[in-house]
């Protein structure tokens, strides 16, 4: 895949890859557990100070969140674009390095 390319053009082949592998045939659950992990191991990269495993783990939990929604009939642009949506507005400050929106 060329250096510039769209996020719907890697979605496509991240599906592509799945369906070759009958991924897609499995149990959407099963997807979510392999974010889990995904995800897991993102935590430890950034505890470890591996900025190189962290993107690798970033782009290992965006591969199975664009599988499952590809599962469920769902597109991961609309599920991030309607998650900006809600939070575009919202007031609030950062407590502990999170942010938490006023009441």
């Amino acid at each position: 895949m060329r250096a510039s390319v769209t996020f719907e053009e890697v979605q496509d082949a991240v599906i592509l890859w799945a369906e070759e592998r009958e991924i897609l045939d499995q149990e959407p659950r099963q997807q979510l557990l392999k974010t889990m992990e995904e995800l897991g191991e993102l935590v430890a990269a950034v505890l470890k100070g591996r900025v190189y495993d962290e993107v690798d783990a970033i782009g290992d939990v965006l591969v199975t969140l664009i599988i499952y929604c590809e599962m469920r009939g769902l597109c991961p642009v609309r599920a991030l674009l309607k998650a900006y949506n809600e939070i575009a507005d919202r007031k609030g400050e950062v407590k502990d390095g999170v942010f938490v929106r006023a009441e």
